[in-house]
């Protein structure tokens, strides 16, 4: 789905959080213009300094012929002080294997290679923090401190953007996994882009994002968290 952030220096910023959990298992609903469309499970583990992140998106229901094949994001790579540094994302359909998208991380060369329908190229720029499609969300659980701004490089398995989100006060909103106080991000867009993007993180609990929301060409997709299982 949805998913980018890097930690601006220098910014404003609220209270220390904990260390983020060794492995974690998440489960949202996801949400079509209110209605709901399936659920997303998603899977964090950490051995040493290497952490992998999945997240398979599975529709049900009436509104599956929308959604056909399930969708498989992976993302691999190290820990940091800084935070989550992916060295290589995969963004794969069970219904298209042939559109699998890859991007290899190539820090030292300060580049990223792509692999999608037979074609490969390279795009340079590679910059210092850079997430991927998915480990933007869960870099927020690995900050010490939630900035007022967010300055956010991403790639997905076909192209590198740049985004800045701002922070406000969501007060408190209720999921399914409960009631949460949080804070909401918020994309700010250039003029026409029709993309809009909010993160609702909960500093209660490590930062994590327990509601996202993605509006595009007047739809709105959004996954509203079931429960969490964080270990140790």
């Amino acid at each position: 789905m949805i998913r980018t952030f890097l930690l601006a220096a220098s910014l404003l910023a609220t209270g220390v959080q904990a260390a983020a959990p060794q492995q974690m298992n998440l489960v949202y609903d996801l949400y079509r213009d209110g209605y709901k469309l399936g659920q997303v499970t998603d899977t964090f583990t950490r051995t040493g300094s290497r952490y992998t992140l999945t997240s398979e998106t599975r529709a049900t229901g009436p509104l599956k012929m929308l959604w056909p094949g399930n969708i498989r994001l992976e993302s691999t790579g190290e820990v940091t002080q800084d935070g989550l540094r992916p060295i290589q994302f995969e963004h794969a359909r069970s219904d298209a294997p042939h559109k699998l998208a890859t991007a290899r991380l190539d820090w030292k060369q300060g580049l990223i290679a792509y692999q999608y329908k037979g074609r490969s190229w390279q795009v340079n720029g590679l910059k210092a923090g850079t997430q991927d499609q998915l480990s933007q969300l869960y870099q927020f659980m690995f900050l010490p401190v939630l900035p007022k701004e967010i300055t956010l490089q991403v790639t997905s398995g076909k192209k590198l953007n740049d985004y800045l989100y701002t922070r406000r006060d969501g007060g408190s909103i209720r999921v399914p996994a409960g009631q949460f106080a949080v804070q909401q991000f918020v994309r700010v867009r250039d003029p026409g882009d029709e993309k809009a993007v909010t993160v609702w993180v909960a500093p209660g609990r490590d930062n994590l994002p327990v509601q996202i929301r993605v509006t595009e060409d007047n739809v709105t997709l959004e996954q509203r968290l079931v429960s969490y299982t964080p270990k140790q």
